[in-house]
């Protein structure tokens, strides 16, 4: 679809945004409480959804490869990480409690995000290390962490409510 086909409405940028306080603060998290700001990133989440098929980072560079923007898919695989160090995620769309609460401001952070060649080796010494003796296999939530023991990984994670496909094995 060419670039220029694409739009958002305000109507969808306020469904996303309801949908979006509703799940993060269910999950523990908070968007960021500048209104504007937020609406900006819920339009380029959603633009990207129309142009790649999912939640790409409006803040990153994808190139529509679903199986290689997973860990730029928000909520992102650095989120956590990036909220722990900084108090807010890379795009500031995900914020801490003093943020929200005025204690602190966002402020511009680092991406973690490796390289991309460093990201295939990355997933493939993970494999390599992966023990053999259990009688199933432990998949992790790459975005919050979530461990279960199970055949295949859930549908859904019932922490912060990602995809299947954002789960990897982990022993």
């Amino acid at each position: 679809m060419p670039e220029e086909d694409i739009n958002v409405s305000d109507e969808e940028v306020d469904i996303a945004i309801q949908k979006l306080i509703k799940d993060t603060e269910a999950g523990g998290y908070h968007l960021n409480p500048d209104e504007e700001f937020t609406r900006d990133l819920v339009f380029g989440l959603l633009y990207n959804e129309k142009r790649y098929g999912h939640w790409a980072c409006p803040c990153r560079l994808s190139n529509g490869d679903k199986e290689e923007d997973l860990d730029i898919i928000c909520p992102c695989d650095y989120r956590d990480p990036d909220l722990a160090e900084f108090g807010a995620c890379y795009c500031a769309l995900y914020v801490s409690d003093d943020i929200v609460s005025g204690k602190e401001k966002a402020r511009p952070i680092p991406d973690r995000r490796p390289e991309r060649e460093s990201r295939s080796q990355f997933h493939a010494s993970e494999e390599a290390v992966l023990p053999t003796s259990l009688s199933l296999p432990v998949w992790r939530c790459r975005v919050c962490g979530y461990l279960c023991a199970r055949e295949e990984p859930p549908a859904k994670c019932p922490i912060c409510k990602v995809g299947k496909e954002r789960f990897e094995r982990f022993m």
